[in-house]
């Protein structure tokens, strides 16, 4: 189904008038995030991705309204291992809490970008070179076995290859005023830590992406429908960061879940020429799985995060 262009007009400006309520009204001020505000962000987000799924139901008939859906729960899951992430550079970098907002909104304009060049490309390749569909899915498979066994490392801002290029080429101080990206030291222009955790924000959705986008791909090639299922998730992280930043460690499960996910969509994706596993069913298995990695990791909490 062809969008037209005033559609994709039309997304684009709400996508930017929210941002711009965001950081010019909502949060001009620095300050802490509170979970109440954290938790009605969070609300009002998934609100408007239900209503615009709504939307689309109405306009673009049922398929595409469950494929939307589809899509925006397993980005809204896989970005949840995101928040695992965020939490270990905030903490490494001490990155007072009313400056993370600051960090993650940038951040998240950054994978906005970058996830709308990976989303055009994948379905650009899909559509020209099929068989890489198989490619996709071996990759989904190998991604969730692999994060099965995959173990929390510590975090090391010096081997990350986009911090030591970034390095190479411009300044960076250990001072860090006032939560600027950015500061003048004699004359001369430096990036502060700060800077520094915003770069390692976008190189780990960078990543993220790379699991994320085939995922999406193995439910839907419509590019209007995995943009906008993809915004909304990712618009809606910030929120969802501060509401779960201090429980995540709780959900101790999730990641198996998560895990599952992946290897489930990664098969679908590779048997789709020989069997195509109607979308409301694949919708049916993710939220099963999601819903039972979070039960179980409520009824049967890891010893060392039992609450004392």
């Amino acid at each position: 189904m062809v969008v037209d262009g005033y559609v994709w007009a039309g997304f684009i400006g709400f996508v930017l008038l929210m941002l711009a309520l965001d950081l010019g009204v909502f949060h001009r001020k620095s300050h802490e995030i509170k979970i109440k505000e954290a938790l009605i962000w969070s609300a009002v987000w998934i609100a408007l991705a239900l209503c615009f799924n709504y939307g689309i139901y109405v306009f673009m008939g049922k398929e595409k309204a469950v494929e939307f859906l589809t899509g925006y729960v397993i980005e809204k899951s896989l970005s949840i291992d995101n928040l695992f992430v965020f939490i270990m550079l905030f903490t490494y970098f001490n990155v007072e809490s009313k400056y993370q907002h600051k960090v993650l909104f940038w951040g998240i304009l950054g994978a906005l970008v970058m996830r709308a060049i990976f989303i055009f490309a994948g379905v650009a390749l899909i559509n020209k070179f099929h068989w890489i569909i198989y490619i996709f899915g071996a990759l989904l498979v190998f991604t969730g076995i692999k994060m099965l066994f995959h173990k929390d490392e510590k975090i090391d801002p010096d081997k990350n290859p986009l911090v030591r290029l970034f390095k190479k080429f411009f300044p960076v101080t250990d001072q860090d005023q006032d939560g600027k990206f950015f500061i003048k030291l004699n004359g001369r222009t430096f990036a502060t830590p700060l800077f520094v955790v915003l770069l390692m924000v976008e190189f780990t959705d960078l990543i993220f992406a790379v699991d994320s986008i085939p995922a999406i791909l193995a439910i839907t090639n419509d590019t209007f429908i995995i943009f906008t299922s993809n915004v909304f998730a990712i618009l809606g992280l910030r929120a969802l960061y501060f509401a779960l930043a201090g429980i995540t460690k709780y959900f101790y499960y999730l990641k198996y879940g998560l895990s599952a996910i992946l290897v489930f969509v990664g098969v679908k994706m590779t048997i789709v020429d020989f069997y195509k596993i109607p979308i409301h069913y694949s919708l049916i298995v993710i939220a099963s799985i999601l819903v039972l990695s979070i039960l179980t990791s409520v009824l049967f909490p890891k010893k060392d995060t039992l609450i004392n």
